[in-house]
């Protein structure tokens, strides 16, 4: 398709397929401002349902009062010498994900953990943050989480499990561990690789596996075989100015994901018309976050990816880029060759400053020839950079069918399962859950009593990271500690503790363990004073690993290449390809019971709640389909029913389904909640399935999309260009409406004096990731509303991303815009409320008084933006008191009949005026961070005042691209934008 050149001042911007049709039920939608039914719960709605829904939104903290941890924890900033009651603490801690680790900062008020935020001094994240970090404290106080030791499905004790091991243990301990096996998702935690290590030494003939449905394990392989070292890559996005992003949604779903953001934003920061901008080309089967951060995009299916990469390898190749003599095989030309050319050239030229990422659902060949082509462009050790982990427990390709062949062969008998769910997630073709039949014991530990827990013969309830004591090793080799915020709320245990007592029959703390690792990384006299730095900051300084610059082996990738066979690859015979994806909330299905994340509307499909086989305009099409339709997928006898969305930019005849719904025992959220992908997937088509038929059924499914909510109807609110047009027309960005003299009908108030709040978001390093709208719910004590009330446009968020469509509706091009109140200063709202709810402070901010609202919804009705949310139901009236410790006591809990909006985190910016006048100063810019400002991992949002030249948001708010959503409407918003800059190649730009 021919590349849409963009022009500011005659764009078309569109929210979804229907409005771009100007279908019936778009204008239904648009023109029905408050929905039937608004003001009473439907006759559906019950009591145990409408319990159920606000059950994870805020009945959080189970039936358990306060409990401090009982070992000394060290705050963050000052180590309180007693508690203030309302003054709130600050530690620090890190979360593990995986053998990822990051830095975290906690709030705790009066000994409860209430909002986390990222670890400035962290180098794994820098203090961003995504949604996982920003909702894992949701999770914590989650009531559905195991909360007792069972016995064959009843329940029982931690002191009966103890007699039983002592039972069993020692016959175990005679055949020296022969027929014990454990199996655990993988890790980077030095005190359980330890412990595991003292496992095997003390019962060598016992077995471990590691298994982890959304694997890395083809990238790893293809690694080790290039280099002949088990090395891990790490990808340094700052130092790329040219990148190609292939089948990857690096920027969302990787667990890397903050760094690679922050590094490639900080390369698209343009402040002057002299600075200069990365450019991004992405080549992907599915629309993806990071595909609508790219310059230039090109839909092609998953299948054809490793063609496509030999395809731009004979390219590098024809402009001398030296390949050492790889030999290479014929393959399908899958892209424009043009286009392809123009990718080359642009690499070819930035040799060392390139970086080329792969999707890690494709196969180990195409993650090879990436990165034998990072290597041949000069980018290894610069913006490919590689490492040796020191502690590390990774899962191994086949560890999960070599489990069950060993078990089936009777060498596994005894199995103890820690922390994983294989009966939900383990390859359909492995017949898991019956070969557990063959065991004669099953032990299971998790935080939760999900679909492997209810099978074990015992299982024990397991810890939240910030209830426990541990350590982690971050990618680039940083050690950081655990440290807990909270005494266990249901008497778990962690892993290190399990294993220590599975292993010696008596009992040691985490703690304890935990410091007896520490004490080789803090050698010499002092211990416990280094120990209480390493507390405060949560890691220990300077601990990463060097990196290290191997040697490829080229003759060997030409091997993989012809055992993948790539040219096969690019053809499907018949029917669709299915891609497999984690889901950019639920990732692997680990957050499916946290309510903040299921009603976080997905980036690009907009879905809540639910779900889809995602696919093209074309592919429904042919099919006959529309959305809501169920289809059928199937193969080879297994199917999957699942209803169909249709987005645009998808490859055609290829359909993705995102993991992680589906879960039959997650919680009471969780349950029941979208389809389990995992049904079809199998040990070799775990990440592409080919050949899959698909069948229309005549059933419908109602799913809730938030696409089209809020919409404003082809106003100019979303600006941008290109670089070039930037350079040419540096204030392309000014006013694009026609209008007569603003003049106001209220006598002008001036803002001249005191602290005046403002707002700018920079949309070019805006990636829609939604980590701003979590930190938002999770400080401002925002419910969750379920399915149907999100169906109805009822949905609570007081920040929302607002996803745009422009160009061909096959292949379109996509930009974000994060939307909250704009702090107006003539606000429209405030004129038509009838009882001065809503009303102005002497510092520019839009206030509201709660218990003033009367409910007539005039404001919501009169707000250009459509950012004010309204209570229709009762989501807080039945909470017991103790649920009330749960939530940030330094905002209002509203109730029914209350109209609520962004405040800009106004109890922060009383915080740190109350906190400057004791020390009698004025605010220092940068001292007032807003809960959105705060977890933006790619620093697009800045907050301060605006009376102060000399801070970073008045600097933005003159800056050429700096704009006013709706400014012709005079209301004087207090949140401006930067102006979208995409930085296209000229040589494709004029094709």
């Amino acid at each position: 398709m021919k590349e849409i050149k963009l022009d500011p001042k005659n764009k078309s911007y569109w929210r979804s397929l229907n409005q771009l049709a100007d279908t019936p039920e778009f204008r239904s939608f648009l023109e029905r401002e408050f929905p039937e039914g608004a003001s009473e719960l439907p006759d559906q709605m019950n009591r145990r349902k409408f319990l159920t829904l606000m059950g994870a939104s805020m009945a959080m903290a189970g039936l358990v009062s306060c409990r401090r941890p009982v070992e000394k924890i060290v705050p963050y900033v000052k180590a309180p010498e007693e508690i203030i009651p309302g003054v709130a603490k600050h530690y620090a801690t890190t979360m593990p994900f995986g053998t990822s680790a990051y830095g975290l900062i906690v709030e705790s008020h009066e000994g409860r953990p209430t909002k986390i935020e990222g670890n400035t001094g962290h180098p794994a994240n820098k203090g961003r943050t995504n949604v996982f970090m920003q909702a894992a404290i949701l999770s914590l106080y989650d009531p559905d989480r195991s909360q007792s030791v069972r016995e064959k499905g009843s329940e029982s004790s931690w002191e009966n499990f103890v007699s039983f091991w002592q039972l069993v243990y020692p016959e175990i301990l005679n055949r020296k561990g022969r027929g014990l096996a454990f199996l655990s998702p993988s890790s980077a935690s030095p005190t359980l690789s330890n412990q595991r290590a003292e496992l095997m030494k003390d019962l060598p003939g016992s077995r471990w596996y590691t298994y982890e449905p959304v694997s890395f394990t083809n990238l790893r392989e293809a690694v080790s075989e290039l280099t002949g070292e088990p090395l891990v890559p790490r990808y340094n996005t700052a130092e790329a100015k040219v990148i190609l992003t292939v089948d990857s949604d690096f920027l969302m779903t990787d667990p890397e994901n903050v760094p690679h953001a922050g590094g490639f934003a900080d390369g698209r920061r343009v402040r002057s018309v002299n600075d200069k901008m990365n450019r991004m080309y992405t080549v992907e089967s599915a629309f993806s976050v990071t595909g609508g951060m790219a310059d230039h995009r090109r839909k092609l299916a998953a299948g054809k990816m490793t063609a496509f990469l030999i395809q731009l390898a004979y390219a590098l190749q024809e402009l001398g880029v030296n390949l050492n003599g790889m030999r290479l095989p014929g393959a399908e030309k899958t892209v424009d060759p043009k286009w392809v050319s123009a990718l080359a050239r642009d690499l070819a030229d930035n040799r060392g400053s390139s970086l080329i990422v792969t999707g890690q659902h494709l196969p180990v060949e195409a993650h090879a020839l990436a990165m034998a082509l990072n290597d041949a462009l000069d980018n290894t050790g610069k913006t490919v950079l590689f490492r040796k982990i020191r502690y590390e427990i990774f899962d191994g390709k086949d560890d999960i069918n070599n489990l069950v062949a060993d078990i089936k062969q009777g060498q596994v008998d005894t199995l103890i399962i820690l922390g994983s769910n294989p009966v939900y997630n383990a390859p359909a073709d492995l017949g898991f859950t019956d070969s557990l039949q063959k065991l004669k014991h099953m032990i299971h530990m998790s935080e939760f009593l999900d679909e492997t827990g209810v099978m074990a013969e015992w299982h024990i309830p397991g810890v939240h990271f910030l209830e426990t004591w541990g350590d982690t090793q971050s990618v680039d080799g940083t050690l950081g500690v655990i440290q807990p915020l909270i005494a266990p709320l249901y008497d778990g245990k962690s892993e290190i503790e399990l294993l220590h007592f599975l292993r010696t029959g008596t009992q040691k703390s985490g703690f304890e363990m935990v410091q007896e690792t520490w004490r080789s990384f803090l050698p010499g006299i002092g211990f416990e004073e280094k120990w209480r730095r390493v507390l405060f900051a949560g890691l220990l300084d300077n601990s990463s690993t060097v990196t290290v610059k191997p040697g490829f082996k080229y003759s060997t990738l030409s091997g993989i290449l012809r055992t993948g066979n790539p040219a096969a690859d690019a053809n499907a015979e018949s029917g669709v390809e299915l891609v497999f994806r984690p889901s950019p909330a639920l990732y692997d299905g680990r957050y499916a019971n946290n309510g903040w994340l299921q009603e976080l509307p997905d980036g690009v499909s907009k879905l809540a709640w639910d779900n889809a086989a995602l696919l093209s305009p074309a592919t429904a099409k042919k099919y006959d389909l529309k959305n809501e339709d169920v289809i059928v997928l199937e193969k080879e006898g297994k199917n999957l029913a699942i209803p169909v969305w249709i987005v645009p930019g998808y490859a055609d005849d290829s359909v993705t389904v995102y993991l992680g719904y589906g879960r039959s025992k997650a919680g009471r959220i969780g349950n029941g909640v979208g389809f389990n992908a995992n049904q079809l997937r199998t040990m070799v088509e775990n990440g592409i399935m080919k050949n899959v038929s698909l069948r229309k059924t005549i059933e419908t499914y109602t799913l809730a999309s938030t696409q089209d909510h809020g919409s404003m109807e082809g106003r100019p609110i979303v600006r941008e260009a290109t670089l070039t047009s930037y350079h040419e027309d540096p204030k392309f960005a000014g006013e694009m409406v026609e209008h007569p003299p603003l003049e106001s009908l209220w006598q002008e108030h001036s803002y001249e004096k005191g602290y005046q709040w403002g707002m700018t978001i920079d949309l070019n390093s805006c990636t829609g990731c939604n980590a701003c709208t979590i930190a938002c719910q999770s400080e401002n004590n925002i419910p969750i509303v379920g399915k149907e009330q999100v169906k109805n446009g009822r949905e609570m968020h007081w920040l929302r991303m607002d996803r745009y469509f422009n160009g061909d509706h096959e292949d379109p091009e996509m930009v974000y815009q994060p939307v909250a109140c704009q702090q107006c200063e003539n606000a429209p709202c405030e004129q038509v409320c009838p009882v001065a709810a809503t009303v102005h402070n002497s510092e520019g901010l839009n206030v509201m008084t709660y218990n003033r609202c009367i409910g007539t919804r005039y404001c919501s009705n009169n707000c250009p933006y459509k950012v004010r949310r309204f209570n229709f139901f009762n989501y807080t009236n039945q909470y017991p008191e103790i649920i009330k410790m749960a939530q940030n006591p330094d905002v209002t809990v509203r109730s029914r009949g209350v109209m609520e909006k962004c405040t800009y985190c106004v109890q922060r910016i009383a915080e740190a005026k109350i906190t400057a006048k004791k020390e009698e100063r004025t605010l220092k810019d940068g001292e007032v961070l807003s809960a959105c400002q705060q977890a933006c991992p790619t620093n697009a949002i800045v907050f301060g005042n605006i009376n102060d030249p000399d801070s970073k948001v008045s600097k933005l708010k003159k800056n050429e691209r700096s704009y006013e959503m709706l400014a012709e409407l005079n209301v004087k918003p207090r949140t401006s934008y930067l102006a979208r800059l995409r930085n296209p190649n000229p040589e494709i730009e004029k094709s």
